[in-house]
């Protein structure tokens, strides 16, 4: 009888092209991912990987492999759907994760809901950003994950997920108290041209979502300092060492020494939630999205 683990270490070196990045979807190592393969080929009697330059492919048998396990995954997914949509009840466990300003802003609230009204629910969550919350959920590392957009610029999410809009998270300008434009009611980015920047590190989905806005407005920025912790981003700005973009889904204390101003043509942050339709059925996922959207609702009516 085929090992589910085992097609799922295959499903997963399908997905992601190497036994590297198989593994670093898995958690596990590079090694565990080659002796799951090995035994899978011991196990079904074909060569399912051959080497391909310094790296590997998937032979016919095991792209044709492949294939069945991507369905026999899903019907798992939903055959876990169907026994606790027959229960009726958010029982189990639940993994669920966000991009870190969403995690702050809205985990408290939305896990505290669940665990009151849903006993019998375990609730694990952890922080990421956006593109790094939707593979987990693809690969099945998570059940949910609270994403986000910008209003000029789309995360790619692939087909099979459903989402459920959280709320519109309206950003402002962070400056120096001292700022030339601190006390100005609102701004225009265009306006801090000649400013230092400070960023979300490269490679983030915000970071690249800056650099694409600051140079539609005709400018290349000028990046001083990159933090991924916004607390961290307002302490440099309380330093006098730049401005940056200041979202307030799960801001905090702003420190002594830091103006806030909105932009004149507001900026949004689409705050959503993605889940594997497969998993559509499970009132656990219900009860996440109705508890995060409840946690959402009272910061959507402060940021109106």
């Amino acid at each position: 009888m085929l090992n589910l683990e085992r097609l799922r270490t295959l499903d997963a070196l399908a997905r992601h092209g190497s036994v590297s990045a198989a593994a670093d979807g898995l958690h596990v190592t590079t090694s565990a991912v080659s002796q799951q393969m090995a035994k899978l080929e011991r196990e079904v009697g074909q060569q399912l990987l051959a080497k391909n330059g310094r790296g590997v492919r998937l032979t016919d048998a095991g792209r044709l492999l492949a294939d069945h396990a991507a369905r026999i995954l899903s019907q798992v997914e939903l055959a876990q759907s169907d026994i606790e949509a027959r229960r009726g009840q958010a029982v189990g466990e639940v993994r669920i994760g966000a991009f870190p300003t969403a995690a702050r802003g809205l985990f408290p609230a939305a896990i505290s809901t669940l665990r009151r009204d849903h006993p019998e629910l375990r609730v694990l969550s952890t922080e990421l950003e956006p593109e790094t919350g939707v593979r987990a959920v693809i690969r099945g590392d998570l059940d949910l994950a609270v994403v986000l957009d910008w209003s000029n610029k789309r995360l790619p999410v692939p087909g099979g997920l459903a989402q459920a809009q959280l709320l519109d998270d309206v950003p402002d300008v962070a400056m120096p108290a001292g700022h030339p434009l601190a006390d100005r009611a609102e701004v225009d980015l265009e306006d801090f041209a000649d400013d230092e920047w400070v960023s979300w590190p490269e490679g983030e989905f915000c970071h690249e979502w800056l650099m694409f806005t600051l140079r539609s407005k005709g400018f290349e920025p000028r990046i001083g300092h990159r933090a991924g912790e916004h607390h961290t981003q307002l302490a440099l700005i309380a330093a006098g060492l730049g401005v940056c973009v200041a979202p307030r889904l799960g801001r905090g204390p702003v420190p002594e020494g830091v103006a806030l101003v909105p932009v004149r043509q507001r900026m949004r942050r689409h705050v959503y939630a993605v889940w594997r339709t497969d998993a559509d059925r499970r009132p656990s996922i219900r009860a996440a999205v109705e508890a995060l959207r409840a946690a959402a609702g009272p910061v959507a009516e402060s940021e109106g």
